[in-house]
């Protein structure tokens, strides 16, 4: 499955929500070596109930709008 998700970082608090074709994640982690790459793949690996080894990040890794591979 191929999703496109728009990371804010930073934030408050951490959640996942849905609109339209895309999912917007709020992070915790500032987006500094890797930091809230590491923690998007762990809030949505935990939001699909998969694996975090199942999901990739496919192309926008300095970015804040990705694409985001997701094995099932």
């Amino acid at each position: 499955m191929k999703i496109i998700v728009n990371v804010k970082p930073n934030s408050k608090t951490q959640k996942v929500e849905k609109k339209g074709n895309e999912f917007i994640v709020w992070l915790k982690s500032p987006p500094v070596d890797g930091k809230a790459n590491k923690e998007l793949i762990e809030v949505l690996a935990k939001y699909f109930d998969v694996k975090k080894r199942d999901i990739e990040i496919k192309s926008g890794a300095t970015s804040r709008k990705k694409l985001i591979i997701i094995k099932e």
